[in-house]
């Protein structure tokens, strides 16, 4: 018989063996204490023992070399040799090797030519700068050529005011003088004169009285010459102008043949007249 069988037979014999269960109760006094004997039911058999022999008869027998282990290590049963490798923990080391096998083929493949790449932030920092600083120049720039512009255009147009309030005040200083010099002797030069320099309501009039001052002048002899004493601008621009003129004349005729002292405030109006560029009286009064 062989080992197997043995160990078979052996299992069987204690399957039947009977056990003391301990905890019975006590004889009576005087006699020995009876141990009460209770069957243990046996588990039944998955298969018949013949069977089971039979099949164990015919299965080939293990070779105990085929579980040594080759490396010469100790019993995997010691408690105290080295712990079993854990299967699961192949995967995770064989990843990184893939993982590397990966990174050596990307670095083996063949080189690509790198686009170029835009400016960086950093690059670009000075380039916004200077373009800011050329649009704050140009607006500075523009800003000064439109302030010197207005500057210019204010100044052309004072200029061009106080140079024509200086030819109106000329003008009424001449008008004033021609109006009050007329002599007996040149009457027409001289009330053509102050025709000339006439112009508006002024001229209108001094036109329809010119007949009687031509004839007063002649029967009196009048001889007069006048000059400035003072002119003043009451007001003016480039187009009108009003004047106040302090003149002193020397009065001759019939009754003053040595002459008398005259003085005059006459007020002038005055309107400038494009076509000739020359500022004409269009009113006339003696105020004061």
């Amino acid at each position: 018989m062989t080992g197997a069988k043995k160990e078979v037979a052996m299992q069987a014999r204690r399957n039947h063996t009977l056990k003391v269960i301990k905890g019975a109760k006590p004889g009576v006094a005087g006699r020995a204490a009876q141990r009460r004997m209770v069957p243990r039911q046996l588990p039944r058999p998955v298969e018949p023992i013949e069977e089971l022999l039979k099949r164990l008869d015919e299965e080939p027998v293990e070779d105990p070399a085929e579980f040594a282990d080759p490396a010469g290590d100790d019993d995997p049963a010691d408690p105290d040799g080295p712990p079993e490798e854990d299967t699961a923990a192949t995967p995770r080391t064989a990843a990184p090797a893939a993982t590397r096998s990966a990174a050596t083929k990307s670095t083996t493949a063949k080189p690509t030519t790198a686009k170029p790449t835009p400016a960086t932030s950093a690059t670009t920092a000075p380039l916004r700068r200077r373009r800011s600083l050329v649009v704050l120049l140009v607006a500075v720039l523009v800003a000064a050529v439109a302030a010197a512009g207005v500057t210019g255009h204010r100044w052309y147009v004072d200029r061009a005011t106080d140079q024509a309030r200086q030819a109106a005040l000329a003008a009424a200083k001449q008008a004033s003088v021609n109006f009050v010099s007329i002599s007996a002797a040149s009457v027409d030069r001289d009330i053509q004169r102050i025709t000339a320099e006439a112009t508006g309501d002024f001229r209108d009039e001094f036109t329809r009285g010119q007949s009687q001052v031509r004839a007063a002048v002649v029967e009196n002899k009048v001889d007069s010459h006048g000059t400035v004493l003072r002119a003043g601008l009451v007001s003016g621009d480039r187009r009108r102008a009003v004047v106040l003129v302090a003149v002193d004349a020397t009065v001759k005729n019939v009754k003053a043949p040595q002459g008398r002292p005259s003085h005059y405030r006459i007020q002038l109006d005055l309107v400038h007249d494009g076509d000739s560029g020359r500022w004409l009286v269009s009113r006339l009064q003696f105020v004061g």
